[in-house]
């Protein structure tokens, strides 16, 4: 009897769980798991893309600050009304014209990329997937009835996802440099309008990486917004002090007109993109 009773098994509640190892969060948000969090943010977006058939994207960078007009003239009455700060609602309401701006441009693209011929889903408006500026190229493409994509970060504050982006096209990343890959890799143009840090390291990064060589397709830059660039940095300071050749001030296209962006941008990729596979670094 003594040693049937030793053979027994223990209740369930002392059985000790077993984690598969692909399935133990404990590890996964570890230290020794980084690799594996750094991989899925390749292979996921990945997989989505080659499920939507996207094969190379247009990406729209700016300021997540910037208002609707809309929006903005709203702030502005009920400032008036009600004492509040009239000077940065008007700021705000003139900053407006570049959310629209940014919407209008991305519906002409969307609707001109829809003529395209082929099987792939090509020049697809692309975002940082959040607001202001961001918002306003996914509104644009969706009111265009076109796919678009949004590439988020998870931050303390400002980011949050619009809901103008495809919904199976929502991204949500944890790393920057994962997040910016996937910007820079199926890009085949760039439109940078007014922004803050975020925008400036985004453009800079790129413009470096054109400068250098190391992207090797073509990627059309327009900076949109002249006298706001302008007074943002003096890159002929740079060239006057030789740390840039003047032909890298030929490396992206500074405008105000949505007309002359989308007549740039168009040229360019039916020049040198549109018999490309897709976006490749």
């Amino acid at each position: 009897m003594a040693d049937q009773e030793d053979n027994k098994m223990p209740p369930p509640d002392d059985i000790p769980d077993v984690v598969k190892a692909y399935n133990n969060d404990v590890f996964l948000q570890s230290k020794d798991a980084r690799s594996i969090r750094l991989l899925s943010e390749y292979l996921e977006p990945e997989s989505r893309f080659e499920e939507f058939n996207i094969a190379d994207t247009i990406v729209f960078f700016g300021s997540a600050r910037t208002k609707s007009r809309e929006d903005a003239q709203t702030q502005l009455t009920a400032a008036k009304v009600d004492g509040g700060d009239i000077a940065k609602a008007e700021r705000d309401l003139r900053m407006s014209e570049y959310y629209e701006a940014a919407r209008m441009l991305a519906s002409r693209l969307t609707e001109w990329s829809k003529t395209l011929e082929g099987s792939k889903r090509r020049f697809v408006v692309c975002t940082g997937g959040g607001p202001g500026i961001m918002e306003a190229a996914n509104r644009g493409a969706s009111e265009a009835a076109g796919i678009n994509i949004g590439l988020n970060i998870s931050l303390p504050f400002e980011q949050h996802h619009n809901p103008y982006i495809t919904r199976e096209l929502n991204f949500e990343f944890h790393y920057f440099f994962m997040r910016k890959f996937w910007f820079t890799y199926l890009a085949k143009a760039m439109i940078v309008f007014p922004g803050g840090f975020g925008t400036m390291d985004e453009f800079f990064e790129n413009l470096t990486l054109v400068q250098t060589q190391k992207l090797r397709k073509p990627v059309p830059m327009v900076l949109f917004g002249t006298e706001f660039w302008d007074k943002a940095f003096n890159l002929q300071t740079m060239v006057d002090a030789g740390t840039i050749s003047a032909d890298d001030l030929s490396l992206f296209f500074k405008t105000d007109s949505i007309d002359d962006a989308f007549g740039f941008i168009s040229s360019e990729l039916l020049q040198n993109a549109i018999g490309e596979p897709g976006g490749r670094l």
